[in-house]
């Protein structure tokens, strides 16, 4: 059913200065500036190898608008979304209405590129509060047009989403839903004695779901966290950032064998932000 995911979505005030921010710590300028005006947000997307990023504040009036002003409102900016791509999205819609889920009908977007005019159209598929847990969270088919794409990273630039973190207090029943309905590839089950927890690895699109379950006596619940992004060559990245005037920690071996990583402190618009290399 789920094929890849599609990308994240970050909810700013002030998309100029997080697009100016994330340039800094992507170390690539976006590849697409929008507008949904019948939702009434406006958005900027970074692409990458394996998924695309998109910041996302609101312009005007509109159920999008009312979308990003909740969640600032609530909790101030951050990753708000994750959204997972299909094939087939009436195929996911018949999967999921046989397994006896209120599934509304599919709708229709459309993005404009104010850069050069392009357009870009999907196909979203809304899922229900069983499904989601918590999480805002929906399925994509991209029907019309592409998203621009940069073709070559640097080895100073992040070049694709390692992994995104999720945490739940139900990890059997993320389960149930991540890898029984979805039919999204569980390679890893474990508890793990760094993080004193248990911990599911999620893969697809070269890029993984590490969920991190922290039981309590709650109703089930799932939340994103943070994210952690790849680069060819760690130290290459830590000096441009350090260039940039990002605040970045020293570079030391990761909890993974054969990784090194290192924090990035600010310009991330409260995403807990990791830098991975694989040696």
């Amino acid at each position: 059913m789920i094929d890849t995911l599609d990308h994240l979505i970050i909810a700013v005030e002030d998309l100029d200065k997080a697009e100016a921010n994330y340039t800094k710590i992507f170390g690539m300028p976006p590849v697409w500036r929008g507008e949904h005006k019948e939702l009434g947000t406006i958005n900027s997307l970074f692409n990458f190898k394996n998924t695309y990023f998109e910041l996302l504040s609101a312009s005007g009036e509109g159920l999008g608008a009312a979308l990003v002003n909740h969640y600032l409102e609530e909790k101030g900016e951050g990753l708000i979304g994750v959204v997972f791509g299909t094939k087939d999205i009436d195929k996911a819609t018949n999967s999921l209405k046989e397994g006896n889920f209120l599934i509304s009908d599919t709708t229709d977007g459309e993005g404009i590129n104010s850069k050069d005019g392009e357009v870009r159209k999907w196909k979203n598929l809304f899922l229900p509060p069983e499904l989601t847990r918590g999480l805002f969270s929906f399925i994509i088919q991209h029907t019309e047009g592409t998203l621009p794409s940069l073709g070559t990273y640097s080895n100073a630039s992040i070049n694709k989403l390692d992994h995104v973190v999720i945490n739940t207090n139900d990890a059997d029943g993320f389960i149930k839903i991540y890898r029984d309905i979805f039919n999204i590839r569980l390679a890893l089950d474990k508890f793990v004695e760094a993080w004193k927890s248990r911990m599911l690895f999620f893969r697809l699109n070269k890029t993984t779901i590490e969920v991190i379950e922290k039981k309590d006596s709650s109703d089930s619940f799932d939340s994103l966290w943070g994210l952690s992004w790849e680069v060819e060559n760690i130290e290459e990245a830590h000096k441009r950032l350090e260039k940039e005037g990002v605040e970045i920690t020293a570079i030391k071996k990761g909890i993974k064998e054969k990784t090194l990583v290192a924090t990035i402190k600010s310009h991330n618009h409260n995403i807990p932000t990791l830098l991975i290399q694989h040696l």
